[in-house]
């Protein structure tokens, strides 16, 4: 159960230090999303850029069996690397966009 939270709260921080770099574009805002009882989390951007609609998910996580599932990265960082630096290991991060056939590639969990 620790483990829970305190990867709850990690991914909570790493989403809200990314939903600190949105720029100065007031007709898209930055939405984050934490549904805590489900235990999925995302960053995302809605609104409008003249006459474009944007609705985008940037970050989506998810933690499930006490292991962080990156389900989608719409970033150029490697946030596998960076749940690492902020303290989570790399047998709890599962990289949720492979396959689970290229999963076990990686130096990450397979599931």
């Amino acid at each position: 159960m620790a483990d829970l939270i305190k990867y709850s709260e990690i991914v909570q921080k790493l989403l809200e230090d990314y939903a600190a770099w949105s720029g100065d574009d007031k007709t898209v805002a930055t939405e984050l999303i934490f549904d805590t009882v489900r235990d999925s989390y995302q960053l995302v951007h809605v609104g409008w850029q003249d006459d474009r609609r944007i609705h985008g998910c940037i970050l989506h996580l998810d933690i499930r069996d006490g292991k962080i599932w990156l389900q989608h990265n719409g970033t150029e960082n490697d946030i596998a690397a960076e749940l690492v630096e902020m303290g989570v290991a790399k047998s709890d991060i599962v990289i949720g966009f492979h396959s689970p056939f290229k999963r076990q590639f990686t130096e990450y969990a397979v599931s």
